[in-house]
Parts: C-alpha cells; structure tokens; sequence
C-alpha cells in the first residue's frame, strides 16, 4: 500500500525520500515487513513526475512493490546579483550594455536559463544615472530581479 508525493527541491537542488513517506501500511500474515525505495534522492534533472518503487519484503524473502509517482518541484527563485556600471555614449550619442556585464555572480539551485535586463541602449537623453534591472529566469520557470545604476556619460568633444 503507498501513495504518491510532492517532493521540493532545497537549495542544493536535491530532495530525499524514505520507504515511510509512501508507506500506507503494508503488512505481512506472518510478521513485520521490512521497506526499501527504488530511488530515495532526487535532484534538477528529476524535475516533474518520476515513478518509483515501494518494495515490501516479510521475514521469509516474500517480496511485493507497488509505484507510486513522486512529483518533483523546483520553487527557489534565483538569486540575482548586479553591478553598477559606466557606459561612455560613442560619437553617434550612443551606448549600450549587455546583461553578462551587469550580472556580477547570479545563481540558482538548478540552473540559470535567460538573463535579460530591462534596458540596454542609451543615448544623450539618458546621460546620468539609470536603474536598470537584471530579470534571471531559471530553467523550471522561477524569476526574479535585482536593480543596477547604469551611469551614462558623454565624454566626446564637440567639434569645432
């Protein structure tokens, strides 16, 4: 007898199982019963629905199992980490910046799928500070976001 769980991830990226978290009380005529798990550790790559095995074993080497589906969720968000960055306007009054230069370390427990940011040209009506943002998405779909200033400069002489 077992049932089927929803296991989450921890900051590691893993999870545990045990024989008793889909028990429902097998038993034995004869006596107790030892339990075991086809697969008790999950990690990123089991994200989703995974079929184990509770086998049930009785003093006399009478074994049975029973499948039951463990649900794995991945729900830690990343964490975004920025820089503030100089951006120098070039002699058409333009700038730009990517968000590899303004990431400065962002994790997540799986792992990280999009980095974007919520600007990244700037012209002379920008000169000065801006906050832009970081917005890191993982690969099972969890975002967040952290501000950056982008301090946007015209360094270029007129000409004369």
């Amino acid at each position: 007898m077992c049932q089927s769980i929803t296991l989450i991830l921890d900051e590691n990226g893993l999870a545990t199982i045990t024989p008793d978290d889909l028990d429902q009380g097998s038993s034995d005529n004869c006596s107790n019963v030892t339990t075991s798990v086809s697969i008790d550790t999950f990690d990123c790559s089991n994200v989703g629905a995974n079929t184990v095995y509770l086998i049930v074993t009785d003093v006399n080497g009478n074994v049975d199992s029973a499948s039951a589906v463990i649900t794995v969720q991945d729900v830690i968000k990343p964490t975004v980490v920025t820089q503030n960055l100089t951006v120098s306007l070039d002699a058409t009054g333009a700038g730009s910046i990517t968000a590899t230069q303004v990431d400065n370390g962002s994790t997540d427990n799986c792992a990280i799928a999009t980095r974007t940011l919520s600007k990244y040209s700037f012209d002379c009506s920008n000169v000065g500070a801006n906050t832009v943002y970081l917005i890191v998405t993982d690969v099972n779909g969890n975002v967040d976001s952290a501000s950056a200033v982008i301090t946007v400069q015209d360094v270029i002489k007129p000409t004369v």
